[in-house]
């Protein structure tokens, strides 16, 4: 058992962080004394406030733009760059220096995660960061403020759990267990936001949460962040005569969130404008786009303000002989998000998508379809049977159901702040469940959009020490690895492929898989690819099943995995037998090593997060 006196949780989200403690010394079972830490930051040159938020911004001004002691923090000094609020605030009149949504860019499979790429639309002459340097700012940040208001408790002493989108796959958590530990983040666990999110409203019950749902209920969290849309699902069950938590299923890796609504309202403030006569050009709707982000999250916290002014500078009279002033009210607001991302459809309605062209520009792979609530019912309808499969709740499975039958529903995102949105979905899944004569979902009150996640996290450290309860669940995916089919040339006939389970769906962390009985040989001395798969769906396989065919629903292609056996006291370009073994770690993270035949040497089996060369 750990001795550490605070279990520390740290929301590392794609528009704002945040970091909230348990003090375990003062704590007892479900009745926990918690905290949330003021974060000290710049907001303004030379100005320092604690402000609960660290926005996820990081600037990088240029060497004569800011005066000496600027950017001095009290625990280092001078640094070249700033993060969070005035970063955020100095970012919105210059975007070019700008760095945001370094989370998403860290689950970006087509870019080099570790290559100095952001701004990604910077001129040559602004340096530049990567995606995994960017967060590891952001988290030494929150380090170095942890320990400038707590001298007495270091962090490194303490217990940290860092939060995550449910749908990363592994070579985003493992990039993210990377910026922790580069941050200095030495006893680390990583978490599900969604999870996070529902431990955080169990805290907040203070044992009242056996009250709200009872054996059989299936609870649905809906997570839309800045970056990405995060849906799952987590049943209730009896053990020994106590409710139990499982998650048992997540919803695919979505990159649409408060990102895109922010996108959409300056592109609708922009037709406004050039409706007035005023055309922005792209590096102000970059700026606008910042603007409304802000008035965004002011028009959705604040009920009494009807509209927020939004200014934007002009880079030179050729352009615009001034300023652009207009305003972002609160009925385009709600126009273009309810309408857009929150349309009302039926059960049956799926995501669109369309044809790409062939040439696009370098950037974030966007979700092609805004309306959540199609991908809402995508996610039930992809899950209809998972009850049937799962112990203790196949009796609670509904026969000729269309989607999987909520009984309740967690919201988490500022977004939610508006009870438009949150009545929107309700009412939308309603009726898909009325139609199929099922009852009403409940609402889950009291959550804290803003903060749910950090506290959540900060409060599953406290219960991994054995106290309160426990979302159980595992690995939200089974994991394969491809094999080809040894077969003679075939032309326009590629050979067939098996997909090998190597690791089963809901793998607990601190556990290892059973070596499946095929070997593959591995050449010595260069890197062997591996095609990857996931499958949030097939349940019952185990380590050494072999699927011959599968649908597009049942297996999802992932990032590449790649193994590099070193040619000491072989012959280069050998081919060495081996077995492929899985583990999760204690920090939440897939491992897969090779182990050659007749040996009892280890090659960890590395996710391939340099980017595809066609990105």
């Amino acid at each position: 058992m750990s001795d550490a006196r605070y279990s520390i949780g740290i929301d590392l989200g794609t528009t704002h962080c945040a970091l909230s403690y348990v003090d375990t010394s003062a704590s007892d079972g479900e009745k926990t004394t918690q905290g949330v830490l003021p974060i000290a930051q710049l907001t303004g040159p030379g100005a320092i406030d604690n402000l609960d938020l660290l926005p996820s911004f990081l600037y990088l001004p240029h060497p004569d733009e800011l005066a000496s002691g600027d950017l001095y923090l009290p625990w280092t000094g001078q640094r070249e760059f700033a993060v969070g609020e005035f970063a955020r605030s100095r970012g919105a009149a210059t975007p070019i220096r700008l760095v945001s949504s370094a989370k998403s860019w860290l689950c970006h499979p087509g870019v080099d995660r570790r290559a100095a790429i952001l701004p990604n639309d910077a001129p040559p002459e602004v340096a530049r960061v990567s995606p995994l340097e960017s967060s590891v700012r952001y988290l030494t940040h929150l380090r170095e403020a942890w320990d400038h208001a707590h001298p007495d408790a270091p962090f490194a002493d303490q217990d940290i759990t860092v939060t995550i989108p449910a749908s990363f796959d592994p070579a985003a958590r493992e990039l993210t267990a990377e910026a922790a530990e580069a941050a200095g983040f030495s006893r680390m666990t990583l978490l599900e936001e969604p999870q996070a999110a529902l431990y955080s409203w169990i805290q907040k019950s203070a044992g009242g949460w056996r009250k709200q749902v009872k054996v059989g209920d299936i609870i649905l969290v809906v997570d839309v962040g800045g970056g990405t849309t995060d849906l799952s699902l987590i049943a209730v069950i009896e053990r020994d005569g106590n409710l139990e938590l499982h998650r048992i299923a997540v919803g695919e890796h979505i990159l649409l969130g408060g990102d895109n609504m922010d996108l959409a309202l300056a592109h609708v403030v922009a037709r406004k404008l050039a409706a007035q006569g005023t055309q922005a050009d792209a590096w102000q709707l970059r700026a606008l786009t910042y603007a409304c982000r802000s008035a965004k999250e002011t028009l959705l916290s604040d009920p009494a303000t009807d509209a927020v002014p939004l200014v934007v500078p002009s880079r030179g009279s050729k352009l615009i002989g001034g300023s652009i002033r207009t305003e972002l009210t609160r009925a385009e607001l709600t126009q273009t998000i309810l309408e857009g991302f929150f349309p009302q459809v039926d059960s049956a309605a799926r995501p669109v998508s369309r044809a790409r062209v062939g040439l696009t520009q370098l950037g974030l792979p966007y979700a092609q379809d805004a309306g959540i609530t199609r991908h809402l019912a995508a996610f039930l309808g992809r899950q209809v049977g998972a009850l049937a499969e799962i112990e203790g709740l196949r009796d609670h499975a509904v026969e000729g159901a269309s989607f999987l039958h909520p009984t309740a529903v967690l919201f988490n995102g500022g977004v939610f702040k508006s009870p438009l949105l949150v009545e929107r979905i309700m009412g939308t899944l309603n009726q898909w469940l009325t139609a199929e004569g099922a009852a009403p979902a409940r609402l889950l009150e009291g959550a804290d959009l803003d903060l749910a996640v950090a506290r959540g996290a900060a409060y599953y450290g406290y219960v991994r020490r054995g106290q309160g309860v426990r979302i159980r669940g595992g690995t939200a995916r089974a994991y394969y690895i491809a094999i080809e089919s040894a077969m003679p040339a075939v032309p326009g006939l590629e050979p067939p492929v098996q997909a090998l389970c190597v690791a089963p769906f809901g793998m607990e962390e601190g556990t290892e898989a059973e070596l499946p009985a095929q070997e593959f040989g591995l050449v010595v001395g260069e890197p062997v690819h591996f095609r990857f798969f996931g499958s949030s769906v097939r349940r019952q396989d185990q380590v050494g099943t072999l699927l011959d065919f599968w649908g597009p629903e049942e297996l999802q292609e992932l990032e590449e995995i790649q193994a590099t056996l070193p040619a000491a006291g072989r012959t280069a370009g050998e081919v060495v037998p081996v077995k492929l073994h899985a583990r999760v770690t204690e920090a939440g993270t897939l491992e897969l090593e090779a182990m050659p035949r007749g040996s009892d040497e280890r090659w960890k089996v590395e996710f391939d997060v340099r980017g595809s060369a066609s990105a």
